[in-house]
């Protein structure tokens, strides 16, 4: 898929027109839109139309001189008017106005359009396919999902003597005694190419051929617990789930109705030959409960979905990642720790994955900064996030991709893996404000009635502050070339002082095989907290590369290092 191809479609429009509204904020002190919900009941007889009323109920809690002020009066103020969750508008108003709006007859509440709310959302499961990202929105923060040092081991001892390493949760009562062989079966034949047989999806095991054995699974198509219970059903023993090329070494442990071990995709493969060619193949499982120190760690999860991002090329997505694999955390009696029905066990706690345990931590620690820096918008606070996460696991390496076992990029781990304390004081952090945004919608060839979607204002028109999507104040970089890769591309940066008062900042930049960047100026001087200093790179093409650069742009005091991925991407011409 060509991401040049795609852009704001309707079902974006709608979830980014409800993030953009939680989580951009107005200046305080001046005008801002608030929303207005009105007891639709009470509305006067003398009012042929609920818009008459309401825009009579503006001009009352107007002061003499904004009616003066504006020609249209209170109808200039109403921005929107709803008819159909429910009754009431939306109006330009300062404080002062809204506390007397609060009081007029026939409302029942008031409340400021923008809130600024901090929203975290996952990037989805879909990996390790690229382009496969969700929630690409650049005013929310799109987390992805890595690893922890923690693990829970278990091994498959064949018959022939070889161990096998792998992951379970389970801790059921029948577990298969570490000293004795059982008989082992894979449905798959001679194939390596997985068959719904070999998927033990539902119906496919017949008991005369498995009953009293353990199975060979692999993954894909139905749940990997589900799977078990149709091992189970069938009158298995154990199952060995076995990775495919899809899921690569990652190991994702569960709660299984059955004795059961996970295992990767090149141990898989070496226990599905041996079935093939033992006379009379067997195996044992065993369970080794937990582990920490697992190392490498963190390592991007197999099915955190990707980037580059489809919408905004520009945008680099995701954001971020955190944990997201064998979370512990408490759970629901109503449910089974498998989410099975015939599953009856009932437990406090339970172990998931997904970016959807990924997405809590960030949405927590973003929490604690806000709690720690009460006066920091949402940009700010992501900001921090993003340009103190760190890109280098517990053994001094690059960030591993367990889909690949190589390094990852920024198209996996974003700006890199969240560290909490270093949020804490980030140092610098890039500001973005409503207008901002609204500008960047401007460059996504919207129809004026879209950007209405976003504004609630028939009257909004684009400044052309912008000249391309990549001068949004983003804590990243992704320099696009196009048709021209010869003409140099310039994105500007703003920074904010919320470190020390006094201090000075000097940049370090990657060196890239395809192009030169310059950033100037090379050196920032701040004299004051909360100061705002501005910086362009600039970025000239050498040799044009098939493949996106990847490196960072990072300004340091030497105490903090506020560090953006930058990314070089060449398109070819269309």
């Amino acid at each position: 898929m060509d991401p040049r191809g795609a852009r704001w479609t309707a079902p974006s429009l709608c979830m980014a027109l409800v993030l953009l509204q939680a989580s951009i904020s107005a200046c305080a002190g001046a005008p801002k839109t608030y929303i207005v919900q009105m007891a639709a009941s009470e509305k006067p007889s003398s009012f042929d139309f609920h818009h008459e009323w309401y825009a009579s109920t503006v001009k009352s809690v107007s002061s003499a001189q904004v009616e003066a002020e504006e020609e249209d009066g209170a109808y200039a103020r109403i921005v929107y008017n709803y008819e159909t969750a429910f009754h009431g508008f939306a109006a330009r108003l300062d404080e002062d106005e809204a506390e007397r709006m609060a009081e007029a007859a026939g409302v029942l509440a008031v409340l400021p359009e923008t809130r600024g709310v901090f929203i975290a959302c996952s990037a989805g499961n879909a990996g390790p396919d690229p382009i496969s990202l969700t929630n690409l929105s650049p005013w929310i923060t799109t987390v992805g999902a890595s690893t922890m040092d923690r693990d829970f081991p278990a091994t498959v001892t064949l018959g022939n003597g070889a161990n096998i390493t792998g992951v379970s949760l389970y801790k059921g009562r029948k577990n298969l005694s570490p000293r004795q062989q059982y008989p082992v079966v894979y449905m798959g034949g001679n194939s390596s190419v997985p068959n719904p047989r070999s998927m033990c999806l539902e119906g496919t095991l017949e008991p005369n051929s498995v009953a009293g054995k353990i199975v060979i699974c692999d993954r894909g198509i139905s749940p990997r617990v589900q799977k078990g219970q149709v091992v189970k059903e069938a009158g298995g023993i154990g199952m060995i789930l076995a990775n495919t090329a899809a899921n690569g070494e990652e190991l994702v442990a569960d709660s299984h109705l059955l004795p059961a071990v996970a295992v990767g995709e090149s141990e898989g493969v070496a226990a599905k030959k041996y079935t093939r060619t033992a006379p009379k193949p067997t195996a044992t499982l065993s369970f080794a409960g937990t582990k920490l120190g697992i190392r490498p760690s963190p390592v991007v999860a197999a099915f955190s979905s990707r980037g580059p991002n489809y919408l905004t090329l520009e945008i680099l997505k995701p954001d971020l990642i955190a944990p997201g694999v064998n979370i512990l955390a408490a759970w629901s009696g109503d449910a089974s720790p498998s989410s099975l029905a015939s599953d009856r066990r009932r437990v406090g706690f339970n172990i998931l994955s997904g970016t959807s345990m990924s997405c809590p931590h960030v949405a927590g620690v973003a929490a604690l900064l806000k709690a720690s820096h009460p006066d920091w918008s949402p940009a700010q606070i992501k900001s921090a996030l993003m340009t103190t996460a760190y890109v280098h696991d517990n053994t001094y390496r690059v960030l591993k991709d367990a889909a690949t076992g190589d390094a990852s990029t920024p198209f996996e781990h974003g700006a890199g893996h969240i560290h909490p304390v270093r949020a804490l004081n980030p140092g610098l952090v890039y500001d973005i404000g409503q207008n901002e945004y609204l500008e960047f919608l401007c460059t996504q060839n919207l129809t004026p009635t879209q950007l209405k979607y976003f504004t609630k204002n028939s009257n909004m028109t684009c400044k052309g502050t912008f000249s391309s999507p990549g001068d949004l104040n983003y804590p990243a970089i992704s320099a696009v070339f196009t048709d021209q890769p010869a003409t140099p591309l310039t994105v500007r940066r703003t920074v904010t002082n919320v470190g020390p008062p006094s201090s000075t900042y000097h940049v370090k930049v990657t060196k890239f095989k395809g192009a030169d960047v310059v950033v100037e100026p090379s050196t920032l001087h701040f004299s004051s907290a909360n100061q705002k200093l501005a910086y362009k790179v600039t970025v000239r093409t050498k040799a044009a590369q098939k493949t996106p650069e990847y490196g960072a742009l990072s300004w340091s005091d030497g105490v903090h290092v506020v560090r953006s991925p930058l990314v070089l991407t060449w398109l070819p011409p269309m």
